[in-house]
């Protein structure tokens, strides 16, 4: 989506939608980067007086998991459920590895949560987030790539090498045939690259391989959509 841009008649959402109209009845699911949604408390309506006494289940489920989080380290600041949602602070701890995403209200991400509800609203299509670090991660991991390949595939230096060998792997594996031409796009331009782990994302969450919501995760937050921890790809 890199090189769809505005132009003097029309706008580069209104070419999204173009491309996307060419495939009716075909698209399973789209995927986003960012949130579709706002956070719970955006759109709140019973008026409580801030979080020490908000009776919503996302906002209790947000300071068991905040207690929990202070009895192993120092006190840190308290969650702010307008700008944050459950699953931010879930992957940041749960998981393997800590992964930071950025609150779906914060200042980067706010204009293109913006952009992707706007954008969301114009499809009768399901539609799933993916956070394309923990994909790579996952991924990466159930094909023995380097832990090094997976933690710095965005940097500007050495990200390229890190692509290619992620690439590598999934094509040795029989995974993905991507044409050579898509191959250096990828590993030169790493917007290309997590939009590609987006999609493969998307296709894993269609074949059952991603990661339910876990026990006790309030039904009304969002969940993003990654890989389950070993991924058999055998036959895949």
């Amino acid at each position: 989506m890199e090189k769809i841009k505005s132009d003097e008649v029309h706008s580069a959402d209104f070419k999204i939608q173009e491309i996307i109209r060419q495939y009716p009845g075909e698209i399973r699911s789209i995927a986003f980067d960012v949130p579709f949604h706002f956070p719970n408390c955006l759109n709140c309506v019973e008026g409580c007086e801030g979080i020490e006494s908000c009776p919503s289940e996302h906002v209790k489920w947000m300071w068991e998991y905040t207690r929990k989080l202070h009895k192993k380290k120092k006190p840190r600041k308290l969650f702010t459920p307008y700008t944050q949602r459950c699953v931010e602070m879930y992957v940041s701890t749960e998981l393997e590895e800590p992964f930071n995403m950025q609150h779906a209200m914060g200042s980067n991400t706010a204009p293109l949560l913006a952009r992707a509800m706007y954008l969301k609203q114009r499809w009768d299509i399901p539609c799933i987030e993916v956070f394309p670090k923990l994909s790579v991660w996952r991924v990466g991991r159930s094909l023995n790539v380097m832990k090094s390949h997976l933690r710095f595939h965005k940097h500007s230096i050495g990200g390229d090498e890190s692509r290619r060998e992620i690439l590598h792997a999934l094509s040795s594996h029989n995974i993905a045939f991507v044409y050579d031409q898509d191959v250096k796009l990828m590993i030169d331009n790493s917007h290309a690259f997590e939009s590609f782990i987006c999609a493969l994302t998307a296709f894993l969450d269609y074949k059952g391989l991603t990661e339910p919501r876990p026990e006790g995760f309030p039904e009304n937050e969002d969940w993003i959509a990654f890989p389950k921890s070993s991924i058999k790809w055998n036959g895949f």
